[in-house]
């Protein structure tokens, strides 16, 4: 399994992004798509996931400003980031998460600027 991202950059304070994730290759039907971030010292975090069923989860630091949806046909997860904060700098993961194993995206950056 492959996952690649798109759509990290640089954006002043208030503005918004889209990151995109493609999942590629055996792929279980039953698993759950997110996104976790790593700012620098500080531990990766879930910051949104959406299960194939469409249940959604997110962290409390970014409800009602992130919204992620997924398209199960094409295997895609992309996370709209509205209203963002320069705590939101970090590296953005694409992951998937199947049972007893986890798949990696590289990671994008994500750099918010006061």
């Amino acid at each position: 399994v492959q996952l690649v991202e798109s759509g990290g950059g640089l954006v002043q304070a208030g503005g918004s992004l889209r990151l995109s994730c493609a999942a590629s290759g055996l792929i279980f039907t039953l698993n759950t798509m997110g996104w976790y971030r790593q700012a620098p010292g500080k531990q990766r975090e879930l910051v949104a996931s959406v299960s194939n069923g469409g249940t959604t989860n997110y962290a409390d630091s970014v409800k009602g400003r992130f919204t992620i949806s997924r398209d199960n046909a094409k295997n895609t997860v992309s996370l709209r980031m509205n209203s963002l904060k320069p705590e939101d700098t970090a590296v953005y993961y694409c992951n998937l998460h199947i049972p007893m194993y986890d798949y990696w995206g590289q990671g994008t950056q994500v750099t918010v600027s006061s």
